[in-house]
């Protein structure tokens, strides 16, 4: 199967490269490295020992897109191409609700241009309303917080909307919780590019540099009283776009699945299981509560377990031991 991934250099769509080509799946790269690094594609050949085209185009620009779709035969299309950060969404809307729609039309018509209508969309978490109980799956209310969220909100309504009205199409939308973790070789990772907001960078990058970390609040309904979100292994969530392939080339329609562990792990599990990793003793100190944080937020991911056959095997321990081995490797990124 010849698969055709958009923004495949970033941080998960380059360990899903792996796992692709590791399982025997021909693939094409298409990124503009807006927010990735050609230096992850070369990693990507040096750990598989198998090259594979990489083509820097923006997935918004569609007669660059029509040319690739006529150079190459594709089976299947995994999106990950787009903005992605939070917190920059809030302070430019535009851009984000702009790029990423755009992206995702334009990726869509093209596909149906030239007869392929497998594909495999990187959704988020963000998309579910906030107020759900823990653990969440896929039916419970939608309503995002945050132009990103909304971003992946809308592109969920746009394919599920494509998909109904035509029935040669099969759409799976990964909706991810917290990805966290690198490939354990410590050749490829996470390479934020800007000063990183999530938990797991941030306090890695604590631990390397022997500085405090700052975490935001501790008295929280929860056992610990801080934060509890649900982490995954990058390389299980690759894992679960093999699935996800397999999925669609099998059934019509559009489907959203949860990829978590369905477990919650709270800011403190996080800071011991990086000083067990590491060796390095956390250090901390408790800061106000940061606006629009809720005290829990992990996964029901049954539905990913009974109809993809997928469920997360990595543990925080193997989270927290790989995010380490690619800093101490990759102090600088790439």
């Amino acid at each position: 199967m010849n698969v055709l991934l958009t923004g495949g250099a970033g941080y998960i769509g380059s360990h899903t490269c792996v796992e692709l080509l590791e399982a025997g799946y021909t693939i094409v790269v298409a990124d503009d490295f807006s927010n990735s690094f050609p230096e992850a594609m070369a990693r990507v050949q040096q750990l598989t020992g198998r090259p594979f085209p990489v083509h820097q185009i923006d997935v918004c620009d569609a007669g660059a897109l029509d040319a690739l779709f006529a150079q190459y035969a594709f089976d299947a299309v995994i999106h990950f191409a787009g903005l992605k950060a939070v917190g920059e969404s809030v302070q430019q809307p535009l851009r984000y609700y702009r790029v990423n729609l755009d992206a995702a039309l334009t990726l869509a018509e093209t596909m149906a241009r030239h007869g392929v209508y497998r594909l495999v969309f990187s959704s988020s978490a963000t998309v579910y309303d906030q107020s759900n109980p823990s653990p969440i799956d896929e039916n419970v209310a939608l309503g995002a917080s945050n132009p990103y969220g909304w971003t992946k909100y809308m592109i969920e309504r746009i394919y599920r909307d494509l998909a109904a009205s035509d029935g040669r199409w099969s759409i799976a939308l990964m909706r991810y919780f917290n990805p966290v973790g690198a490939h354990p070789s410590g050749v490829i990772g996470e390479h934020p590019g800007i000063a990183p907001n999530n938990l797991m960078p941030r306090a890695i990058n604590a631990a390397y540099e022997h500085r405090p970390i700052g975490v935001f609040g501790d008295d929280y309904p929860t056992a610990d009283g801080t934060c509890v979100r649900d982490y995954i292994h990058v390389c299980d969530l690759a894992q679960g776009h093999i699935r996800a392939l397999a999925y669609v080339q099998a059934h019509s329609g559009a489907e959203a699945f949860n990829l978590g562990t369905g477990v919650g792990y709270s800011v403190l599990d996080v800071l011991k299981g990086i000083e067990q990793a590491t060796g390095i003793p956390a250090n901390y100190r408790i800061e106000p509560r940061r606006a629009g944080d809720i005290a829990s937020y992990y996964a029901d991911a049954q539905k990913a377990r009974d109809a993809l056959g997928w469920r997360a095997t990595r543990t925080l321990h193997d989270m927290c031991r790989d995010a380490w081995n690619f800093k101490v490797k990759n102090p600088e990124g790439y």
